[in-house]
Parts: C-alpha cells; sequence; structure tokens
C-alpha cells in the first residue's frame, strides 16, 4: 500500500447530499460525487490490513480485490483499478450504487474507526472506467456453437450473460417486462439508480453479442418446454417476486397495494410512459401508510413524497435496531443497527421528525367506505423470551395499544416469499426446497437436466451483489457442463 499512514491521516468522507427540498422535485440522484482528490485520501484509508475480512464472505460475496483497486486509486491508476474490479464485478456501476456494503461492515479499520469508504469508490472506479474509455464492449473472437436462454434480465441473469458470452456462447436473455434491467430497472427507483446507468451497460452488453427479448414472459406467451427444445442449455433468473400478503380483514379493499405494483409505475412514468389511469396508483395528496421496513419500504417512502404524498407513515413489525452493534452481532458480521436512508432522511425533514418508521406495529384490519381503503387498525407489539422450539422472541400485543389511523394508500412492502411458482416453473415441473425456492445441487442445476438456476429464485430475497455471485457461478457451471472444461472462474463463496 503506498499510504502507509494513511488511515490515521485521513477521516472518512463520503459524497453530500442534494437539498432535501431540491431533490423531492425530481428522479434524480441523491448524491454529489466527491473530488478525485478526496476519493484518493479515501482509498489511502485502506490499511493494508493482514487479513482483509472486506473479501471475505461476511464482507463482499464476490471476493472484490477491494485492498488492491483501493490502492491503485490512491496512486490515479485507474486503469489497474478498473482491471481489478471487473475481475470479479461485472457491474460495479451497480453495487456502487444500490449495495448496503457488508465490506464496509467487515473492515479491519471499523473495528475502532469508521470504516473505509469502499463503496463509493467502486461506484467511482466504475465511472472513470465508462468515462475514459476502460470498460467496452468485450465480443469474444470466435463462437462456440452453443445457444444458452437466459430467463430474466435483472443482476443474476445479466451477469450470467456477460459471462458465457465472454467464452464464446450466443446467449439470449428473455425479459418479461417491455424493458431489459428486471429489478435494476423497475424496482429500483431512479433516485437511487439512475436508469441511464442501467441502459449504458445493457448497451455495453449488446454490442459484446448478448441477444436480448423484451415482453417475453416464459410459461406464459412463450413456452418454457420449447425454450428448453430450443437451446442447450436454460438458466433461470427469474427472482423472488411472490410478495409477503397481510391476510387480514379488509385486504380486499381498493387502495392496498403490493410496492411492486406502486414502484414499478413511477419508473414507467420517468420513462415517459402513460398509465392507464384505471390503474395507476399515486400518492399524490393521500396520507400513505407503508408496512415493512425495509429497502422495499424505503424506495417506497421517497416515491410517495416525490408524488406529492399529504402525508406518509411508516410501519415495522420489528423492534427498532440497535444504534451499535449489540453482543450478538460481533464484527465483521454485518452491523444489524439503526440506519436512515436518503429517504428516511426527506421524510424526517419534511415531517420534523427523528424518525418516521413506527416500530413494533402490527396491523389487525383495514376498513373503508364504498369498498376503499379508509382507516387502519393497528397495535403495539411486544417481544417476549425466546420461543423453546424456534429460538426467535415471543411476540404479543401490547395491553391496551390498539389504535386507528386514517388513510387512502395503504403500500405492502414485507419482502418476497418465494419466485413464482404458476406458469414457467409447474410446466417445467420443476423441484422446490421447503422455502418454496427452486432447488439445485452444487454446480447450479435444477430438477430438470440441462436447465440451471440463479440468483433470488434459488437463493431467496437477497442482495444485488449476491445476485452477481449466484449468475457467475451459474455461467461457469453451465459451460463446464457443455464443454466439459471452463476458463471462468468460481464465485468462491458459492463452491
Amino acid at each position: 500500500m503506498g499510504a502507509i499512514k494513511g488511515f490515521m491521516e485521513y477521516g472518512r468522507e463520503t459524497p453530500s447530499s442534494r437539498p432535501v427540498d431540491e431533490r423531492l422535485k425530481d428522479q434524480k440522484e441523491c448524491y454529489i460525487p466527491l473530488s478525485e482528490e478526496k476519493y484518493k485520501e479515501q482509498g489511502a484509508r485502506c490499511m493494508d490490513c493482514g487479513v482483509p475480512f472486506c473479501q471475505s464472505e461476511a464482507g463482499c460475496p464476490l471476493g472484490n480485490l477491494i485492498p488492491d483497486w483501493n490502492d491503485m486509486v490512491y496512486r490515479g491508476r485507474y486503469r489497474e483499478a478498473v482491471e481489478l474490479l471487473q475481475k470479479t464485478n461485472n457491474f460495479p456501476e451497480f453495487t456502487g450504487r444500490v449495495c448496503p456494503a457488508p465490506c464496509e461492515g467487515a473492515c479491519v479499520l471499523g473495528i475502532s474507526e469508521p470504516a473505509v469508504t469502499i463503496c463509493k469508490i467502486e461506484e467511482m472506479i466504475a465511472e472513470v472506467g465508462f468515462e475514459k474509455g476502460f470498460i467496452k464492449p468485450n465480443k469474444p473472437e470466435s463462437r462456440t456453437g452453443k445457444k444458452i436462454a437466459v430467463v430474466g434480465s435483472g443482476p443474476a441473469g445479466l451477469a450470467c450473460a456477460d459471462q458465457l458470452n465472454s467464452v464464446g456462447h450466443e446467449v439470449t436473455v428473455f425479459e418479461k417486462e417491455d424493458r431489459v434491467g428486471g429489478l435494476l430497472m423497475y424496482g429500483i427507483p431512479h433516485f437511487k439508480l439512475d436508469k441511464e446507468i442501467v441502459k449504458r451497460r445493457i448497451k455495453v452488453l449488446e454490442e459484446s453479442g448478448v441477444i436480448f427479448k423484451t415482453s417475453v414472459n416464459v410459461g406464459v406467451n412463450k413456452s418454457a418446454n420449447e425454450l428448453k427444445a430450443e437451446f442447450d442449455s436454460v438458466v433461470l433468473c427469474g427472482g423472488s417476486q411472490k410478495p409477503r400478503d397481510i391476510p387480514v380483514e379488509g385486504r380486499d379493499l381498493d387502495g392496498i397495494h403490493f410496492a411492486m405494483d406502486f414502484l414499478p409505475q413511477q419508473n414507467k412514468r420517468n420513462e415517459g410512459d402513460t398509465i392507464p389511469e384505471d390503474i395507476s396508483i399515486t400518492a399524490k395528496g393521500k396520507n400513505v401508510l407503508i408496512i415493512g421496513g425495509g429497502d422495499t419500504g424505503s424506495d417506497c417512502l421517497g416515491t410517495s413524497l416525490r408524488q406529492g404524498a399529504k402525508n406518509v407513515y411508516q410501519f415495522e413489525l420489528l423492534p427498532e435496531p440497535p444504534r451499535e452493534r449489540s453482543d450478538d452481532n460481533p464484527w465483521p458480521q454485518w452491523p444489524k443497527v439503526f440506519r436512515v436512508s436518503s429517504s428516511h432522511e426527506e421524510a424526517n425533514e419534511r415531517e420534523g421528525k427523528d424518525k418516521i418508521t413506527e416500530y413494533c406495529v402490527s396491523t389487525k384490519k383495514f376498513s373503508g367506505k364504498d369498498g376503499k381503503i379508509s382507516k387502519i387498525h393497528g397495535v403495539k407489539i411486544e417481544f417476549g423470551d425466546p420461543d423453546p422450539e424456534t429460538g426467535r422472541p415471543q411476540m404479543q400485543e401490547a395491553p391496551e395499544s390498539e389504535f386507528e389511523l386514517e388513510v387512502e394508500l395503504v403500500l405492502l412492502a414485507m419482502g418476497f416469499v418465494h419466485p413464482i411458482h404458476e406458469g414457467m416453473l409447474v410446466e417445467l415441473g420443476m423441484d422446490l426446497d421447503a422455502r418454496g425456492n427452486v432447488a439445485c445441487d452444487d454446480n447450479k442445476m435444477t430438477s430438470v437436466d440441462g436447465v440451471f438456476v440463479a440468483g433470488d429464485m434459488t437463493r431467496g430475497q437477497s442482495l444485488v451483489v449476491w445476485a452477481i455471485a449466484e449468475g457467475r457461478e451459474a455461467a461457469r457451471s453451465v459451460d463446464l457442463h457443455l464443454m466439459g472444461e471452463t476458463q471462468l472462474p468460481h464465485s468462491q463463496f458459492l463452491k
């Protein structure tokens, strides 16, 4: 490492945020990048520690060579930084923006000082790579004659396609939506991931030889068995899309929607599409309740504010996370601590609150007028001693804590339970695991010969960085299956 004492000379700095009142008027990304000199200083904070836990399974599922490219940034050697980053990560411009940075939670410096600003350095390297032409199409010199279908164009599908194309296979990616990108395009708001960033990468993949076909819903308007017959191998990367629901009285009232019915509509509006009035979901002028306190709930919050919601409330069933690591959550595990997203920052400032989210709240029922939601009936929850069988804290209603809240829009953002079974998976006769995900062996092969699986469809709801790792590993297994050997690397934590 060039700056032996850099971590002693420089403090942690992250990009500043645009003013809340400014960014609530548009859909642009929230942060202003640091200067080149500041990024060099942040790279200099990397410690050259004996064991870089940022590269461990706890830190980075992709095994990114973080200390090495931090040092290259410090030295201004950006071409080398890009090359090192691309060895393990197909899409650093995505992970640099939307990854929660478990690498920073596992940073050795983070034991006693604020961690190295790894995630934003990664984003900066990717942007320099595009700006200077270091990231460019990678069309293979020859083709193997093998044809592979990838179903789903989210991060797992794109990573799998990129890897397989790089070794000469003809790869066709089938996407059920009208645009490529999966959750990158329609699941994550523009203010977190500008869609021009997604389109830029898709263009690189197209120029590298990857074929994309949109509006093809395999198992619905395209036979899954016919697809299997047309290609030498098929890789399923459809994600975990079955949302968790609340089976309570009044659930069928108009005005109660899943988050993933709400968020894609705004992304389509941002792309210039017109949403028909009879299916349009908007928070404008309404009292909005978001149920679920994770990333999807945060995305609903930021989107509702930008649409001009009258009031926004957010309920979370679980207790408020601690402000610092608890004893049972030691380093280098991902720190399960209280965080404030850009959306929560906006809501807190607009509402003049310390935090917008109400924790330990359970929904008892919904009620309404003329078939439309008008009120939620909730109760506060208390957590007792762990259940002897499950080990989970036992949950019970707090005495005399029932309440009502008037709302006109409820957004359910409680996560996803498993992939959609109807259609493709049923047609293929796919074996599922106990959680309803697609079962596979150590080589990502499903119960159907020649059909592989990657990402949330088999792993369950997870991070973009894990989806990329899954896609890379599936690509390696497909190449080995078809060719008898492979030069594609293992995703080391998925062996």
